[in-house]
Parts: C-alpha cells; sequence; structure tokens
C-alpha cells in the first residue's frame, strides 16, 4: 500500500467549540471548508497531515471517543507551546518534561476529551542523529 495523505477525522460534540479549541487556541491554520450547518465541515493543516472537524447532524448520534487514542503533535519548544496554549486558555494537563525514551512531552485535551501529546524532540535525541 502506498499512502499519499493523511487525515484524521473527528466529529466533536459541538463543532463551534472544537473550532475555537483547533483554531482560535492551538493556532491551527484552515485549509479547506465545506458546506452549512448541519452539515459543514473543516480540514486543518496538521503538519505532514491534515485534521477534519466534521458536524453532527441533529439527531444522528455522536460516535464514542475512541479508547487510547492520542493525537500527537510535534513542536519545536514544548515549554513555549505550552506557555501560548495557557495564555489562550487551554488546561496543561501535564507540564512539558523529558520522558525516561528521551522525549519531552506535555499534555492537552480538546473540548471532547482528546488527549493531544505535545512532543519535543532535544537536539541530543538518537531521533535527531544518523548513525
Amino acid at each position: 500500500m502506498h499512502v499519499l495523505s493523511a487525515r484524521v477525522l473527528l466529529r466533536p460534540a459541538d463543532l463551534d467549540v472544537a473550532i475555537d479549541f483547533y483554531e482560535d487556541r492551538l493556532g491551527l491554520v484552515r485549509y479547506r471548508e465545506w458546506g452549512t450547518r448541519p452539515h459543514r465541515g473543516i480540514v486543518y493543516f496538521l503538519g505532514g497531515g491534515y485534521l477534519e472537524l466534521t458536524e453532527t447532524s441533529p439527531g444522528q448520534p455522536r460516535p464514542p471517543a475512541p479508547g487510547g487514542v492520542r493525537l500527537w503533535l510535534q513542536v519545536a519548544d514544548a515549554d513555549a507551546a505550552c506557555t501560548e496554549l495557557d495564555e489562550r486558555g487551554v488546561a496543561i494537563v501535564e507540564w512539558p518534561e523529558r520522558k525516561p525514551w528521551g522525549l519531552i512531552e506535555a499534555v492537552v485535551r480538546d473540548p471532547d476529551g482528546l488527549v493531544l501529546v505535545l512532543t519535543e524532540t532535544p537536539i541530543d535525541h538518537p531521533l535527531r542523529r544518523r548513525d
């Protein structure tokens, strides 16, 4: 299988609340959008892929959040990212700390409880070197 692109699809409980979180607080940039209420969606650039938020139609049950799923977002500076998000009103669940595997990680949650792991790869980490 040759994958050309990837996209994470979310169906938030409240699309407007999710837009506020991902766009206004996290600062993701819109790639495209379509539709009108109650059938609209927005796609954001997400590094090498995309994040799509799709509105749940009234009366349509929202799929349950999958257990164990985390959105991994690599950032250049986890401390700076958390400071910026904290100033924008995002609750920091875990502030940046170096983990036993050598990455610096912090955790926030989206309005529906999805875990977002903000990851910094330190300059001395093996992922930065080719031996």
